[in-house]
């Protein structure tokens, strides 16, 4: 791709320092993490001190004062090595953080996005549930409004950072039956469930964040991949939210996470392609070095095929990606391109991780090398922020608009 067509030098910059961090810092540990299903606080804690937990947000803030494309960069660059530590930015930065940023108050905004900026504590969302996946307007969460308070009673579902997180945008329904008019979002807060690693590293929890009683994490899930990533349920037992933890308007709390989710596609389909090239930087080490027949397997048409696809597809979704970045960052309308950047990227890092295993040949199905867990990775790229079924209803209806009224 040519670089000229989105990227400065300060990006070039930012994409040299994630690169080199993910190198240096990330991939050595990437498989034990892995392995262990452990959260990576030490590289968390390093993540934040790069000012990668806040790229997009102000110095003011507590951000790095970059912007969306340099955002997605580093999504990108980490997951070439590991997709655990590019989920921990992007949830945490699109989904924990930019809710407050978009639609929160200057006091909202002015007390917890600086937390969440600088790293000191991680943010989640919540709005999937047992009964609302991809109909999120069947959201059964409820939230009853009690004087100064609202009494929030439910639960929600595959949660990132639920359980190492302090900081929650949480969808409830304020008005039964209005639907999707109905549901609100409200700030929670909670303590982190590893306070002693906290301590230890000296990060992830934050005293002055309130514990709301009845508020609490479920089981960690034991997952296929994203091993490293923390997932688990958020549990609501009468959990009294003030009245000044509503966030935005009440009854417009689905409008706005569906402006966040868009967003959130661009990011995964950014991870997506970082999967990918590091599916095929893997394959093409390993072709270029692998002998069979007394040559390299790199010098047979069959892998010089699938070397040539793989990276003519990257080249695509990386166009996709950062073009829908591009549309973001300026103002313009972008749902359409976030939803085919994360359908094609998504479906893509499946492809691009079959086949390198392939070229790996028995030894891309062992843990010696990293494209099985590139694969394992790739899965709930189509599943998550929405499946590639949802991403093709999406695209359809901005297609279809005003053709069908």
């Amino acid at each position: 791709m040519d670089d000229s067509l989105y990227f400065s030098e300060q990006h070039h910059a930012v994409r040299d320092l994630v690169r080199a961090f993910a190198r240096d810092q990330v991939a050595p540990v990437a498989a034990r993490h892995d392995a262990d299903a452990t959260f990576p606080w030490e590289t968390v804690k390093a993540m934040g001190e790069l000012g990668l937990m806040g790229i997009p947000w102000s110095e003011e803030l507590g951000g790095a004062g970059f912007d969306t494309l340099a955002f997605m960069i580093a999504i990108e660059e980490l997951a070439k090595v590991c997709a655990s530590h590019a989920i921990t930015i992007s949830a945490h930065t699109t989904l924990g953080t930019s809710p407050i940023v978009n639609f929160g108050t200057p006091a909202q905004v002015a007390r917890y996005v600086p937390l969440l900026a600088s790293g000191r504590v991680l943010g989640g969302f919540g709005l999937t549930e047992e009964g609302a996946g991809s109909d999120a307007g069947g959201t059964r969460t409820t939230a009853v409004r009690r004087g100064d308070h609202y009494l929030l009673n439910g639960s929600k579902r595959f949660i990132t950072h639920a359980g190492v997180g302090e900081v929650f945008v949480v969808t409830a329904v304020t008005q039964p039956g209005r639907g999707t008019k109905g549901i609100s979002s409200f700030i929670l807060t909670k303590p982190s469930v590893e306070l002693e690693r906290c301590r230890e590293v000296g990060i992830g929890h934050e005293p002055s964040l309130p514990a709301l009683a009845g508020f609490s994490p479920g089981k960690k899930e034991d997952k296929l991949g994203w091993r490293a990533s923390d997932t688990r349920e958020l549990l609501f037992d009468n959990v009294e939210v003030p009245v000044e933890n509503l966030l935005g308007t009440e009854g417009l709390g689905f409008v706005n996470f569906m402006r966040t989710l868009d967003a959130g596609r661009i990011g995964i389909a950014a991870l997506s392609v970082g999967i990918a090239q590091g599916a095929l930087d893997q394959a093409l080490q390993y072709a270029s070095v692998r002998k069979q027949f007394g040559a390299a397997i790199a010098t047979f048409q069959g892998v010089q095929f699938q070397l040539s696809d793989m990276a003519t597809e990257i080249e695509a979704g990386r166009h996709l990606v950062y073009h829908a970045a591009w549309l973001a960052q300026h103002g313009r309308p972008f749902g359409k391109e976030a939803a085919m950047a994360k359908l094609f990227c998504s479906e893509l890092a499946m492809r691009a991780t079959i086949k390198a295993i392939q070229i790996h040949g028995g030894y891309g199905y062992t843990k010696d090398y990293p494209v099985e867990r590139f694969m394992r990775d790739a899965k709930i790229c189509e599943i998550g922020e929405g499946t590639s079924e949802i991403q093709r209803l999406v695209i359809a209806r901005h297609l279809l608009k005003g053709l069908l009224a």
